[in-house]
């Protein structure tokens, strides 16, 4: 949803936020990112030049897709020059993949939770479990089929040079996510999720406040991280080359969060 609904805000999507109205602006006119591209320059180029993403206030959250992260980083991996074992040649074999991907999410991943039936979960060195081990062929520009993006080495401080960088040049502290696509178990279709964090708390723990009947609630932890990649997302989309969005009237809470704050415990793990 990259078009403009209300507002003259082009290229946002209006949702309901914590005062009735969300925008999202996804930002204009950034270019193929390539390995060594200034992205920090390139996205403080897009809010200038996209309508309505700028004045940025302290309350606006920047977020920026994982893919252009990695790229820029040099976060890749040519599959020209992968030999992958018998195993990846296998499962690759059996179920229509491409087993030199396969190779690289096995040497990525520190842990193998399930290879069966055609897909692929692993946990990461981040301690993200995901399909592929968040390693992704698709929209990786001109080398499409030869190259493969891997997940950034530290997402965070990907964030925080962004962050630092808007600051200096716009004069402004926004929060700033890092996002990508995961699946869910038991349910079809992925959503995207925040992997890097910046000048934001990534969770709101709502345990011991009470609801709007007055009932103090006991497990609410609402994934405001999460949940502001998903709505950034919807302005993004997979096919529109808009990377990057500005997300309004989230509200969210303001501090210096890391994204290992919202992952779980093994001991609270109940489905190993």
């Amino acid at each position: 949803m990259s078009a403009g609904m209300g507002g003259g805000m082009s290229g946002g999507a209006r949702a309901r936020g914590a005062d009735g109205q969300l925008w999202v602006v996804s930002l204009q006119g950034i270019p193929e990112i390539r390995v060594g591209d200034d992205l920090p320059a390139l996205l403080i180029s897009a809010l200038r030049t996209t309508p309505g993403a700028l004045p940025l206030t302290a309350d606006d959250v920047v977020v920026v897709t994982q893919k252009i992260v990695s790229k820029a980083e040099g976060a890749i991996v040519d599959l020209t020059a992968i030999e992958p074992r018998p195993e990846a040649v296998e499962f690759a074999r059996r179920w229509d993949r491409d087993p030199r991907q396969l190779e690289v999410v096995l040497r990525e991943a520190r842990r193998v939770v399930r290879m069966a039936n055609g897909v692929l979960i692993t946990e990461t060195r981040h301690g993200f479990i995901c399909a592929n081990g968040g390693v992704d062929a698709s929209n990786v520009g001109p080398e499409s089929g030869s190259i493969v993006t891997l997940l950034p080495v530290d997402p965070d401080a990907s964030a925080d040079r962004i962050r630092e960088a808007i600051r200096a040049e716009l004069e402004v502290d926004v929060a700033v996510l890092i996002s990508d696509s995961f699946g869910r178990p038991w349910r079809w279709g992925i959503t995207d999720v925040a992997i890097g964090v910046s000048g934001m708390v990534p969770l709101d723990d709502l345990r011991g406040t009470p609801d709007a009947d007055g009932r103090v609630m006991k497990s609410t932890v609402r994934a405001t991280a999460d949940e502001i990649a998903t709505a950034a997302e919807l302005a993004m989309g997979k096919i529109t080359r808009r990377p990057a969005a500005v997300v309004r009237g989230a509200h969210p809470t303001r501090g210096e969060g890391r994204i290992a704050d919202v992952l779980m415990p093994g001991e609270f793990d109940l489905f190993k």
